[in-house]
Formats: C-alpha cells, sequence, structure tokens
C-alpha cells in the first residue's frame, strides 16, 4: 500500500529510523509496514478500532508507550487542539527524554495554535516546509508535568455530569443534539415520576462519545451497553458512568459489528457524520440496516440527527414506522419500531 503525503514526509523528515519507532493514528497501517520494512522496531497505537484493523497484530502496542520507550515518534495530527493537547500532554509524561516527535497533517486543516499547544509539552517545537499539501511539526526535549485531560463538568440542563477526553466529540460539553435526545427521551421514555425504579431492558448507547446518553438511560433503570469506535470515548464513558453513580458495560466496535441478533430492547444515539475532516454517513447508514436484527421484536431505534440528512427514509425502509419525536431549527429526534412478530 502505497504511503500517503503525510506519511511521507514524517518519514523523510525523520532520517535514519532509531532503534525504536511508536506510530500514533496510523490511518491505513501503510506507515507501520514502511517502518518495519527499514528493519526498526515498530508499535502502533491508534484511538479508532476501523484504523487499529489495519495494523499487523504483532506491531500494536499492548503495554505502555514509557514500557515501550520509543526513540522516535510519528503522529498523526488530530484536528482539535484538545485531542492534541491530550495526546501531546500524554507523550511528553511517558516518552524517554531523548525522543523525538514528528507529527505531520495536511496544512489546510493546521494552525499556529498547535504549535503553542505542542510547546507546552515540549522546550523546542518547530515546522517543516510544506510539500504536497502537507506539514510536519518536530518536538523533542519533553517536559513531564500534570494532564489536563479529562476534564469534568456538570450540566445542570440534564442533571449529569460529564468526563471527557480530549479527541471526544463535544469533549465534556452538552451539544445540543444530545441535548435534543435526552430531553426528549425525559418527556417520551422516562419513568413515571414517583414510580418505583425498576430494570427496563437492555440498551444501547452507539457512537456513545463521553457517554452521556448510555449514563442516562442507566439512570433510569436500563441495562445499558455504550459502543464506540474509540478508545478514547470508552475511556470517557466509563469515567462518566462512574461520576453520575451508574453502572455501563463498554463495547470497542464498528457499529454493530458482532452484536448478536434481537440483544436490545432500545438503541439511542447521536451518530457521527464525520470521520476525521471529511464528511462521512456511511457508518451511520450501516447502523440503520443492522439496527433491526439487533433489536428485539417491539424494540425501538431512537436517532437525533441534524436535519439535512436523509435518514428518514432509511430508517423506515430498513427499521420499521419511524415518527419524528422532536424537532428544532437544526435537528430531528426519530423513534423507530422494530414491529413484534406474529
Amino acid at each position: 500500500m502505497p504511503l500517503d503525503p503525510v506519511s511521507t514526509l514524517m518519514l523523510e523528515e525523520a532520517g535514519s529510523l532509531p532503534g525504536r519507532v511508536l506510530v500514533v493514528d496510523d490511518p491505513d497501517g501503510a506507515l507501520v509496514r514502511a517502518v518495519a520494512d527499514t528493519g526498526a522496531q515498530v508499535r502502533a497505537w491508534n484511538d479508532d478500532v476501523r484504523e487499529e484493523n489495519g495494523v499487523p497484530l504483532e506491531a500494536r502496542l499492548t503495554g505502555s508507550i514509557a514500557d515501550w520507550a520509543p526513540d522516535l515518534v510519528l503522529w498523526r495530527l488530530p484536528r482539535s487542539l484538545g485531542a492534541l493537547e491530550d495526546y501531546a500532554q500524554t507523550l511528553a509524561n511517558e516518552l524517554p527524554a531523548h525522543a523525538r516527535v514528528l507529527a505531520g497533517g495536511r496544512i489546510k486543516h493546521m494552525t499556529p495554535g498547535q504549535n503553542t499547544v505542542l510547546g507546552r509539552s515540549f522546550a523546542d517545537v518547530s515546522a517543516s516546509l510544506g510539500r504536497q499539501k502537507s506539514r510536519v511539526l518536530r518536538a523533542s526535549s519533553p517536559l513531564p508535568g500534570p494532564q489536563r485531560w479529562p476534564q469534568r463538568r456538570y450540566l445542570p440542563e440534564v442533571g449529569l455530569t460529564a468526563v471527557a477526553h480530549g479527541a471526544v466529540f463535544a469533549t465534556n460539553r452538552l451539544d445540543p443534539g444530545t441535548h435534543l435526545l435526552l430531553r426528549t427521551l425525559a418527556r417520551v421514555a422516562s419513568e413515571p415520576e414517583g414510580s418505583i425504579r425498576q430494570t427496563r431492558g437492555t440498551a444501547l448507547d452507539l457512537g456513545c462519545g463521553s457517554g452521556l446518553i448510555a449514563a442516562w438511560l442507566a439512570s433510569v433503570g436500563w441495562v445499558t451497553t455504550a459502543t464506540d469506535v474509540s478508545r478514547q470515548a470508552l475511556l470517557s464513558a466509563q469515567l462518566t458512568a462512574h461520576a453520575n453513580h451508574t453502572e455501563v458495560a463498554l463495547r470497542r466496535a464498528d457499529g454493530l459489528a458482532g452484536v448478536a441478533p434481537d440483544s436490545f430492547d432500545l438503541i439511542a444515539s447521536n451518530p457521527p457524520f464525520h470521520r476525521g475532516a471529511a464528511k462521512d454517513s456511511a457508518p451511520a447508514f450501516a447502523m440503520i440496516a443492522a439496527a433491526k436484527t439487533v433489536l428485539r421484536p417491539g424494540g425501538e431505534l431512537w436517532l437525533v440527527f441534524n436535519s439535512h440528512l436523509p435518514y428518514l427514509p432509511a430508517l423506515r425502509r430498513h427499521v420499521g414506522p419511524t415518527n419524528i419525536e422532536a424537532q428544532d431549527r437544526s435537528f430531528i429526534v426519530t423513534r423507530s419500531l422494530k414491529e413484534p412478530t406474529g
């Protein structure tokens, strides 16, 4: 598999590779293989399970960065400054003092603020010349210090505390779509006031992010699982569940892959329509197509999505009767029923 311009530039900036190389968030495994082909020892760490699946098993980092003690880190820059800061602080705290970091990205997604953020965790930061619309930030002399992430915030609008790492969508804030979905669930699907708490059934927060939806479902009696492609999201969902004194099972997977038929009575989701910097509704459509199999007869799929996205026909075709339960200027909340058999 050929290297893309960002990976090519990182390798050229690295020069002769040292003994141990850590590759962070390689999108397709090509950079890991290119490093291995030079004879260097290489390990890879990927947040996204879809990207991790492209990395050979023997190359995946199984312990801590400090245990691996890499001499060089080749890192695909995240877009958000929160994710950049979270990663950079972790690297600065776990890398050997002599280690170098080369962080590459597409120029259109890079800002001077990235240099500033890296400069808080590394004493020496500079930028390469741009080539093929790509650039590399060089960082060395790590500055260990306290971690600012994960961050915690109480959200009075929904009565929950969110705890999140920097790479998670909306981090520890309440994004408008999730807020509308939780308000609607509270109006339509929560326990009657004054009722005795009972187990409601099994529920799934699909694409859980910080785990706010999962924590709410668990708080009103659902036996809840949170799933996401992201390690950082699941770590955040676990912390959010603990902060709200709830129990939530965690599952790292690509959508509903591997979920047994008839597993859940309710699925709730604020599905992503971006992958990295690119708009991509394919995962949401795949989830809608698979939801009917995963739901039990009589089960419900609740979604919130931007009003312009064409999910309604897919919900009615693949899941079953679908109603719009709430709508504002930007978002729609839908409830789809898998009709009982017989």
